[in-house]
């Protein structure tokens, strides 16, 4: 029973983390929020943004209500597994050190599984255009573009997806 519990709360917990994530990377890379996906994250996490962007002005150009709903999602669900596992809430330092941990390696798992499936699309369906696709070229292209630049294709084939991969699971075995 144990087990059930620790697996529900890991996948609900990941699944609202991933979706304030979504919120702040959409907002990072300037998507249409007039897409269907990009209405629905927003719709999902409105919930918890709105009211703190009435205490939080945004500070330039930087959303600071997404960004503190989403580590606070992060904390959540540090707190949660720990209870869950361990039956106590972690120390204050390393829970925030964990929660901000957690969220860095969630969102380098969610640039991988982006880029993955942008690159995937692109071989299945070249030219093909619909939602999903769109969303994934506005948050792929500007890492892309970045090691574009640094490596060229090779005989007309674009190489920088692998790259960028190769370049998230270093940034994963470094944060383990």
């Amino acid at each position: 029973m144990h087990q059930v519990v620790l697996f529900l709360a890991e996948t609900f917990f990941s699944l609202l983390l991933y979706v304030f994530l979504l919120r702040v990377v959409l907002q990072w890379a300037r998507a249409n929020f007039r897409n269907p996906i990009s209405e629905a994250i927003v719709r999902l996490s409105n919930w918890l943004v709105i009211p703190l962007r009435r205490v939080l002005p945004p500070v330039w150009r930087i959303d600071t209500a997404s960004l503190i709903a989403v580590y606070a999602v992060a904390l959540v669900q540090t707190a949660a597994l720990s209870v869950v596992l361990v039956g106590t809430l972690p120390d204050a330092l390393p829970w925030l050190l964990a929660a901000a941990t957690e969220l860095l390696r969630s969102a380098l798992w969610l640039y991988f599984w982006a880029i993955f499936i942008y690159a995937l699309a692109s071989i299945i369906a070249p030219g093909v255009r619909s939602p999903l696709q769109d969303l994934l070229e506005s948050v792929c292209e500007p890492v892309l573009e970045r090691i574009r630049s640094a490596v060229p294709a090779i005989g007309g084939l674009d190489l920088s997806p692998m790259w960028a991969g190769i370049i998230i699971q270093v940034l994963l075995i470094l944060i383990r």
